[in-house]
């Protein structure tokens, strides 16, 4: 038997875990789903995403566990199922001069295990391949095409008869793409990518990742979609990341549940500072400041409002506590950040939105797979980071006992912005009309896709998340780090603050190299060049007089941005390379006077 092919334990969170298609040398496989995996990697332990996927997924409890590792003894591994099962011959036919016409042929008509089919005209072998046509629905579900049935249409099937596929063209176009029946009866795959002609019939709920058996089947009635198996948008996985936070917390609530009888009657932080006057409550509280003692005191007296917090608040609560530094700096911290000194950062005048910049010297970020969905992605909500717990998402699992989960170890900048200077730009009758404009694109995309259940995001956001990618872009020219391994947090959040953390994490040693870090040093010369990027993009005047609200332009989550200038990596971007709007960021070819940092002369400044 030959080697397993082998994955990286995080590709099973972002690319090929369960419920997606794999390409392998000689066919295509479909992951199988969690009750198709022998053995794990060992726990993982973030209680906080565990009890955020419990409640999404409806469960009393979820485990977080690595994927199999092939090298542990025992050798662990995944599951996969042969799909799609018809395949078509590399070998052609002599059939007519320019088309290039081979067997459709399935997989129990293969010889060699599935390798290999003998040429009726020639008698040789020939090779064949998967072919690349699938039918899904919007929910997940998926299954081969009955191609017998889609060439007959609404005529019984011939029995005996052979299936051709016909390219008649060069371009591979699918109005020149036949499947056509020895019976003379044909059909492009253009209609079958028609919805309208639902020529791939309704979808059977068919889940073959739980199975091969129809035992993970529901029932579903959708119109059948054409899917291309090798598509972006074959398999889009939902996962959950959060940043493993310092257990201030938890500390300050001991402290509190020790403290009790002296803290029980007090109504805030002053009151926290009264009772201080106590040598017992003095000494029991050294290290935590009033307004962390007052949080604590109202979890304890609402412990369902603590559980419930969603993901951004808390980590922004964290960033942005009056405490530093935050964290512990010690080899197995989890967490440790400490403020960049005003002098060395408020140095230039574009740097005078921000309030002030942490180095994160070491987090930890822990990303767990909560399922899957086709043709559209879900993100999650903008403010709080939680998943909608409403969402069509399709199953991993016919039973919800652990997800497949990673931790990664790195580094990163964080800048909080501003709140007043925020407030005083988005005051400004310009911003108002750009943001009108944008949410006019948005409601344009929303009647396209009628089923979307995304927010659109507040002005702050598509400001710092334009931001973000411009100085992802920046740092990476310098950092050490690819600027695809570099990922965004983007907190907006009106009632709690305004932050960006850029950060890089990974499983091994690139995620601790420094170069993060010693940028951040130097985040004001990052800045200016990530706003001198975002004044001139190479598709401009195209990109820069780009309005989100013309149907014709087709890119309506989209103002002033492109692959010329503001879009990176998807998988580094939160939002999937969505909601974003240079002019927010800086004075563009529109000079519509929408932006946070306003030209004067050869210098930027707010």
């Amino acid at each position: 038997m030959g080697k397993r092919p082998q994955l990286r334990q995080s590709q099973i969170i972002t690319t090929y875990g369960p419920g997606a298609m794999t390409d392998l040398p000689e066919r295509s496989v479909l992951i199988s789903g969690l009750d198709g995996w022998v053995g794990d990697g060992g726990p993982v332990e973030e209680p906080r995403l565990a009890a955020k996927i419990a409640r999404i997924l409806n469960v009393p409890g979820i485990q977080l566990r690595r994927p199999p590792e092939a090298e542990k003894e025992g050798g662990g591994f995944i599951r996969s199922y042969v799909f799609p099962l018809w395949f078509v011959t590399q070998n052609t036919l002599p059939y007519r001069t320019g088309w290039r016409t081979r067997i459709l042929q399935h997989w129990a008509g293969l010889e060699k295990n599935g390798r290999k089919f003998r040429m009726p005209d020639t008698g040789k072998e020939s090779p064949v391949t998967p072919v690349r046509f699938v039918r899904a629905c919007r929910y997940g579900h998926l299954g081969d095409i009955d191609w017998k049935v889609f060439v007959h249409g609404q005529n019984p099937p011939c029995i005996g008869g052979t299936l051709y596929l016909d390219e008649r063209g060069t371009s591979g176009d699918l109005g020149e793409t036949f499947v056509r029946c020895s019976c003379k009866l044909e059909r492009p795959i253009s209609l079958a990518a028609d919805p309208k002609s639902q020529a791939l019939g309704k979808c059977d709920g068919a889940r073959p990742w739980l199975g091969q058996n129809k035992v993970g089947d529901e029932r579903c009635g959708e119109p059948n979609r054409l899917l291309t198996r090798a598509a972006s948008n074959a398999w889009l996985p939902q996962p959950w990341r959060v940043i493993s936070l310092p257990q201030v917390d938890r500390a300050v609530r001991d402290a509190v549940a020790r403290l009790w009888s002296f803290l029980e009657a007090v109504e805030g932080p002053e009151e926290v500072g009264y009772e201080r006057k106590k040598p017992a409550v003095r000494e029991g509280l050294d290290g935590f400041t009033n307004e962390q003692v007052w949080q604590a005191v109202q979890d304890r007296r609402n412990p369902g409002d603590a559980e419930e917090k969603p993901v951004k608040i808390v980590e922004l609560d964290t960033l942005l506590s009056p405490t530093l530094p935050i964290g512990d700096d010690k080899p197995d911290s989890i967490f440790f950040a400490r403020a960049l000194p005003k002098s060395e950062w408020n140095t230039k005048p574009w740097m005078q939105g921000f309030e002030r910049i942490l180095l994160v010297e070491r987090l930890r970020e822990v990303a767990a797979l909560v399922g899957f969905t086709r043709f559209e992605s879900q993100s999650p909500d903008a403010e709080t980071g939680d998943l909608d717990a409403g969402v069509q998402r399709a199953d991993i699992a016919r039973q919800h006992e652990w997800v497949p989960a990673v931790e990664n170890r790195g580094e990163g900048i964080f800048l909080q912005f501003r709140t007043a200077t925020l407030a005083d730009w988005f005051n400004r009758p310009a911003v108002i009309n750009r943001y009108v404009q944008l949410k006019r694109g948005f409601e344009l995309w929303r009647k396209e896709h009628p089923g979307a259940n995304r927010k659109f995001p507040t002005p702050e956001y598509i400001l710092i998340h334009s931001l973000s990618h411009l100085l992802i872009t920046a740092i990476s020219l310098e950092c050490g780090y690819p600027a695809s391994s570099l990922m965004e947090r983007i907190y907006a959040i009106p009632d709690v603050g305004y932050g960006l953390l850029i950060y890089t994490a990974s499983s091994d040693a690139e995620g601790t190299l420094g170069g993060l870090v010693q940028a951040g040093r130097r985040i004001s010369e990052f800045m200016g060049t990530a706003l001198q990027l975002g004044q001139l993009c190479s598709n401009d005047p195209v990109c820069g007089l780009h309005r989100p609200d013309d149907m014709y332009e087709g890119r309506p989550l989209h103002g002033a941005a492109c692959h010329g200038c503001v879009l990176i990596a998807e998988t580094s971007c939160e939002q999937t390379n969505d909601f974003l709007d240079r002019s927010f960021v800086t004075r563009t070819a529109a000079a519509l006077g929408a932006e946070f940092f306003v030209d004067i002369g050869t210098g930027v400044s707010i």
